[in-house]
């Protein structure tokens, strides 16, 4: 089922990419994996890493120095890519935050992109495929991203709680339905309907929970992120999980923007958040 297409060892174990065919997206998707060496008959923990707009499954291997905690903590990561590529819609290129590369982890319901712009259900996908191919604990996988991803990693988490256990999140977009990007991304996804971009804000997810990670979410800001007032919203998800009794780190940092610079620079201490939370 998975077809790999490079492999390099990194910190004792390997760095992997692979391919394979998509049930959810009806085409050939793309995703990284890094190994850490694995006892004879053993699994390990995982962590699912989703990027940001305009990123692919490479990204997060390349930028975000996460390999070599991950090794030293016992953790499998997976990165999958941020769309569908090769779906041929009129339009899929024409901007960077809709289309190729800005899936928004959502299943779309409007044509053109219902067809293949399934990325909560592929996220669902990769989730089972993983669990059967590759040395994983079924009972120790969680979940964190980056702005885009980290919106997704967010609802994926909350959504089902019963596959990702632990959840975090670098500057996420954390209330979707009220700024530019996601009324951009929803309403050419999902619809004119706001009340049906509900299910994939996070900030208005968690209103209808009451703690479902009892643990603990994990959330870093910078707050020279050009993006932060406009976009990204993280007071809107903290008053969320305040008002359900949410446990919520919530982590501003002055001078760090919303690139790699900043994830890398606070990478290690959410391996080791998700590491702790899964045992």
């Amino acid at each position: 089922m998975l077809e790999l297409l490079s492999e390099h060892a990194c910190f004792g174990g390997v760095q992997r990419f692979y391919r394979h065919a998509s049930t959810a997206t009806g085409l050939p998707m793309r995703f990284s994996a890094f190994i850490p060496a694995v006892p004879s008959g053993q699994t390990l923990p995982a962590l699912f890493y989703l990027a940001g707009l305009t990123c692919t499954e490479e990204t997060f291997p390349t930028k975000a120095g996460a390999q070599r905690t991950a090794a030293r903590e016992g953790l499998i990561l997976i990165a999958p890519d941020t769309s569908p590529r090769g779906a041929n819609i009129d339009g899929e290129t024409d901007a960077w935050d809709f289309g190729a590369g800005a899936g928004f982890y959502l299943d779309a319901t409007e044509a053109p992109w219902s067809k293949h712009y399934r990325m909560f259900s592929y996220l669902l996908e990769l989730h089972a495929l993983v669990l059967a191919e590759l040395p994983v604990n079924a009972a120790k996988v969680g979940i964190f991203g980056h702005s885009m991803g980290g919106h997704g990693a967010l609802v994926a988490a909350l959504k089902r709680p019963d596959l990702f256990r632990s959840v975090s999140a670098f500057a996420p977009i954390a209330a979707p339905t009220r700024c530019p990007w996601g009324e951009k991304a929803f309403s050419g996804y999902l619809g004119t309907d706001r009340e049906t971009w509900k299910q994939y804000d996070a900030s208005e997810l968690m209103l209808t929970m009451q703690a479902p990670f009892p643990g603990g979410i994990l959330i870093d800001q910078g707050l020279a992120d050009k993006f932060l007032e406009q976009q990204l919203y993280p007071e809107a998800f903290e008053a969320a999980c305040a008002k359900t009794r949410q446990p919520l780190e919530l982590r501003r940092h002055a001078g760090y923007d919303h690139g790699y610079y900043f994830i890398s620079t606070f990478m290690d201490d959410h391996l080791r958040f998700h590491r702790a939370q899964l045992g």
